[in-house]
């Protein structure tokens, strides 16, 4: 089964790590915060996980 993204909006600092790493599946809406907008994308999710420097990305 596919591992689905999820964004802790209360975690992120909208750095954008994730949407260079991932832009199928992530970008930064109009608070600057990271959103999925692509659950499906094909990326390397769980090296968007690991960029994220404060943990807001998780893989359910």
């Amino acid at each position: 089964m596919a591992k689905v993204p999820r964004v802790d909006r209360d975690l992120c600092i909208g750095c954008g790590n994730c949407t260079v790493v991932c832009p199928e599946v992530f970008e930064l809406d109009h608070e600057g915060k990271s959103q999925v907008v692509n659950e499906m994308g094909k990326c390397d999710l769980e090296y968007a996980v690991s960029s994220c420097p404060v943990g807001a990305i998780s893989l359910l």
